[in-house]
C-alpha cells in the first residue's frame, strides 16, 4: 500500500511552504526516518524524514510554493 506524502504544518500559523531540495530522487528507494527533502517557510528551514520505506514517486518539484496538506509524493 502507497503512502502519500503531504506538506506538513510545521507551526499553528503556517499555511505554506516550498521545497527546497529533494535528497532522494524519484524512483529511488527510502528508509523510513531517513531524510527526504527540506521545506523552507516564512518562519523556518527544515528537513523531513520519510514516513514509510519504499520506492519514492515525486509530484512535487523544487522551489513550488505550496500550501499545507498538498500531496507531493507517495512511497509505494
Amino acid at each position: 500500500m502507497a503512502t502519500t506524502i503531504f506538506i506538513p504544518r510545521l507551526a499553528v500559523s503556517m499555511t505554506e511552504g516550498t521545497i527546497t531540495e529533494w535528497f532522494v530522487g524519484d524512483g529511488e528507494a527510502v528508509s523510513a526516518g531517513q531524510p527526504l527533502y527540506r521545506l523552507e517557510t516564512d518562519k523556518t528551514d527544515a528537513e523531513i524524514e520519510s514516513p514509510a520505506s519504499g520506492t519514492l514517486r515525486i509530484e512535487a518539484e523544487v522551489g513550488e510554493l505550496l500550501e499545507v496538506g498538498t500531496p507531493i509524493g507517495e512511497i509505494e
